[in-house]
């Protein structure tokens, strides 16, 4: 009867032991079946960063990952969110084309929870567990601008700002242009904003613009722009134009290596960096929760509601910009 007894319990302790054995393996089976796909509103320098980020983090979790380039179209991103819903994808990252497109986005994406990025939905679109946003505070990178032309020109009391600013849709141009305004007009200062315009964040069209500005003839103090590559345009304005750039701060964000090399050339003042790596890392981490079914509470970054998973902004200039070069 002992033997019998015996020869039982060890048929029950090799099955516990086996179902314990099956519940690790489906963890990682589990993670092995989730699929990400990340739609993309148009490729750039900053927002290759970001993918790059993602599709790493995503191999080193063990998830599919799939990337769509909705190259600047509605329609095509659109179309990828539909195809996503039919080819089963657990969750979307999706940087949308426009803002205003949003509903529209989380229709076509039917259940399937969507991580936004690089362009931030107004905050109704949002709902903890369902629709985030991961990236960073836009109005931070802003305010870093301003606080840094506060310091920088100390002495004056009236200051004349030309502020070039990316795509009007856009809510990076959003963010930045409240946190630089909002900043210089509560210094006490008289802040003359003598140009101000949308140069989609395309340092061509900076450049064109600075040079209409230059051509009549208004005093100017510093020139921020809402990203390097604008600030790279003005910057080449005004060699041509023969203006001391020690004289006159032209600000960037993104800390991109052809911002950093112009910051230790002598030829920008001062950018933020922005980690598209940081970013897109942060994003798959949510989706990786989402389709577990796991909150996303415990992620670094997360806001109090739920609905953010922040990335944050640090500052550069020629003190420290080699720790953001190569």
């Amino acid at each position: 009867m002992k033997k019998k007894l015996g020869i039982l319990l060890g048929a029950v302790m090799l099955g516990m032991l086996a179902l314990t054995g099956c519940g690790d393996d489906s963890g990682t089976a589990s993670n092995k079946d989730i699929k990400i796909l990340l739609v993309l509103n148009q490729m750039d320098s900053f927002r290759e960063t970001l993918v790059a980020g993602a599709r790493d983090t995503a191999e080193s979790e063990g998830v599919q990952f799939d990337f769509k380039d909705a190259e600047g179209s509605i329609e095509n991103q659109v179309d990828y969110l539909k195809a996503a819903k039919r080819e089963g994808y657990d969750v979307i990252l999706c940087s949308p084309v426009s803002a205003e497109t949003v509903v529209e986005l989380k229709a076509s994406a039917g259940d399937i929870p969507i991580v936004f990025i690089n362009s931030c939905p107004d905050e109704k679109q949002l709902k903890e567990g369902k629709y985030v946003y991961a990236g960073s505070d836009e109005y931070v990178a802003g305010q870093l601008q301003a606080e840094y032309v506060l310091d920088k020109l100390a002495g004056r009391q009236e200051i004349h700002v030309v502020l070039l600013k990316g795509e009007k849709a856009h809510s990076a141009t959003d963010g930045r242009t409240k946190g630089v305004k909002q900043t210089l007009e509560s210094s006490g200062k008289t802040i003359n904003y003598v140009f101000e315009d949308y140069a989609d964040w395309d340092q061509g069209l900076a450049k064109h613009l600075f040079e209409t500005f230059l051509r009549t003839g208004s005093p100017v103090d510093c020139v921020i722009c809402e990203n390097d590559s604008m600030a790279l345009g003005v910057i080449e304005a005004c060699k041509e134009a023969k203006i001391d750039l020690s004289a006159l701060p032209v600000l960037g964000v993104d800390a991109t290596a052809d911002g950093c090399a112009a910051i230790k050339n002598g030829e920008m003042a001062f950018t933020v960096y922005q980690s598209g790596v940081g970013q897109g890392e942060a994003a798959v981490n949510a989706a990786v929760r989402f389709a577990q079914g796991e909150p996303v509470d415990s992620l670094e970054g997360i806001s109090e509601d739920g609905k953010y998973v922040w990335v944050p902004f640090e500052k550069v200039d020629s003190t420290n910009v080699s720790q953001y070069s190569n």
